[in-house]
């Protein structure tokens, strides 16, 4: 694993920004974490020399809600990044309507023909309980194997998530993950030090190519 150290959440974005736009030199694909860790990269990546027009952006995970509510992981990926720049973003179509596992479904077979299952670039954030994109700890979803993204129930949350898939996190070319705050310090240092179990633990053991990128916080138990 590739650890990268920077003083505080701007600078991490920074840091993020400038080597996403390295390894999507000749364009690609790029894995959009949600929440709003990931905020500063995007905003950054905005102004990094990439050709977005050979850029498909997706959404590694998504809140089941509409894309007008104020938790849309879309709507928020919109308004820091793709809103700005000429690039084509995959949505879940009709989020927080209908269906979660059809929507799922659809979603997927959006990223087999779009994306491909080699996704160039994923990024990814990291929850105080371990958990990545929307793989939470005790979920049906780790246990998928076939699928690249699947809607995922939360019974500590009683909500639907969905997300991609344990093997589609594992196939991307560099997988990176963001993450701020001395609070995640803990389960950074057990992921990148130790032989944890945590979802995020999973998604980074078994992928090619992994980069942290920590502010000094969240790399504060190194």
């Amino acid at each position: 694993m590739d650890v990268r150290i920077a003083p505080d959440a701007a600078q991490v974005g920074a840091l993020t920004a400038a080597t996403i736009a390295r390894w999507l030199r000749e364009g690609g694909s790029l894995g959009l974490a949600g929440g709003s860790t990931p905020r500063h990269a995007y905003q950054e990546l905005r102004g990094q020399a990439v050709d977005w027009q050979q850029v498909t952006l997706w959404m590694s995970d998504e809140r089941w809600v509409p894309r007008d509510h104020e938790h849309s992981n879309a709507a928020m990926a919109a308004a820091s990044l793709t809103d700005h720049v000429h690039a084509q973003l995959l949505e879940v179509p009709e989020a927080g309507i209908g269906d979660p596992a059809a929507a799922a479904a659809v979603y997927d077979s959006m990223l087999g023909e779009q994306v491909g299952d080699s996704p160039d670039v994923i990024l990814l954030g990291l929850g105080g309980d371990g958990h990545t994109a929307s793989l939470f700890p005790g979920t049906q979803a780790l246990d998928e194997r076939r699928r690249r993204f699947v809607a995922n129930y939360v019974e500590s949350m009683d909500a639907w998530r969905l997300t991609a898939t344990l093997p589609y996190l594992w196939k991307a070319v560099h997988l990176g993950f963001v993450v701020t705050g001395d609070a995640k310090a803990g389960v950074v240092a057990e992921i990148i030090e130790g032989e944890s179990t945590y979802p995020a633990a999973i998604a980074a053991y078994g992928a090619q190519d992994v980069t942290w990128f920590l502010d000094t916080g969240a790399a504060g138990r190194l």
